[in-house]
């Protein structure tokens, strides 16, 4: 973190990164001898920080969402996205980039679009995917990608239908992704969701470690499949949801890092949230770093960063003979 609140068209050192950091809490900006510029001060607090923060706290939580959502389906494919969390915010969102709706909520109004559309694209999904009140594994997935693709035709539509042409340039750069826009007030939200995120699901890993063994064994074993998969439906969907709507459309994430972290350590979830979690900030604030430096001074979409890594790591997962997915091999 220290590294990436240096990096940038303005090189900071790391002392002044952390003497401006400290001279912000009452205890010590009394002891702190000021030797930077009022420039430095506004890079570092304004832009650096709460951006590498805001990267932190978006990475963690599509990882562990990402866990989440592949015991579920129990299948190693499944992403934050597959249930159409994303096409839905990226209705809302462009509605608000391109045709200003949502006036009435100010400048939350971007976020607040986008999380609605995605709560209604669950919605749908949800609705779906049950079979005489039964959650089906099957129609959850195709379902989603059946909301996703015409969500997704519904947000081209917006986006082809701009009357200004830097309406749609903004549209198109939100649905990639981006933490430029990160302000402090923006960080309370995301990072409540989060930990009260990770705690729920570091409560529930016993449960979803019996997902892994399937639906039947998972019930012999004392656990109402039903409730669980619509509480842990709900519980993803929200926590996304609030990512998505401060950072845009990032995807990779939630796939690749479960993936990694298993193959370190394991199936046991105990384990696999915490690390998916560290992995997940560290891998999304490099990829930010990436995106300000590689055309710098202009700035790329971190979804194509993402992407670009995402992409080579899943080849090279397909080439490898065998991969094991919970109880036994990835479908």
């Amino acid at each position: 973190m220290t590294t990436s609140i240096m990096l940038g068209p303005v090189s900071i050192s790391p002392m002044t990164v952390w003497k401006i950091a400290f001279s912000k809490i009452p205890v010590f900006e009394n002891l702190i001898l000021s030797d930077w510029s009022r420039a430095q001060e506004q890079i570092i607090w304004e832009i650096r920080f709460p951006r590498v923060i805001l990267g932190a706290i978006v990475g963690a939580g599509l990882a562990v969402v990402g866990v989440a959502i592949q015991a579920l389906v129990r299948n190693s494919l499944a992403d934050p996205f597959i249930l159409g969390v994303s096409s839905g915010a990226s209705v809302g969102a462009t509605l608000v980039i391109i045709f200003g709706a949502f006036k009435v909520f100010g400048q939350y109004a971007l976020s607040i679009a986008a999380f609605l559309g995605a709560l209604l694209s669950v919605f749908l999904v949800f609705i779906l995917a049950q079979v005489n009140g039964r959650i089906s594994t099957v129609r959850l997935l195709l379902s989603g990608i059946a909301i996703s693709m015409m969500l997704s035709a519904i947000t081209s539509y917006i986006v082809i239908s701009a009357p200004r042409e830097e309406g749609m340039r903004d549209a198109l750069f939100w649905m990639m992704g981006s933490l430029a826009g990160a302000k402090w007030e923006q960080l309370s939200i995301p990072f409540l969701c989060l930990f009260i995120g990770i705690g729920l699901l570091l409560f529930l890993a016993r449960p979803l470690n019996l997902l892994l063994m399937g639906d039947q064994t998972a019930s012999n074993l004392g656990l109402n499949i039903d409730v669980f998969k619509k509480m842990l439906i709900l519980l993803t969907a929200l926590l996304t949801g609030v990512l998505v709507a401060v950072s845009g459309a990032i995807g990779f994430i939630g796939l690749m890092v479960p993936h990694i972290v298993r193959l370190l350590i394991g199936s046991e979830h105990r384990r696999v949230l915490p690390i998916s979690a560290l992995v997940g900030a560290i891998f999304l604030i490099w990829a930010d770093v990436l995106s300000r430096i590689v055309v710098a001074p202009q700035e790329l979409p971190i979804g194509i960063v993402t992407a670009l890594c995402g992409g080579p790591f899943f080849i090279w997962l397909l080439r490898r003979s065998s991969y094991s997915f919970g109880g036994g091999e990835g479908k």
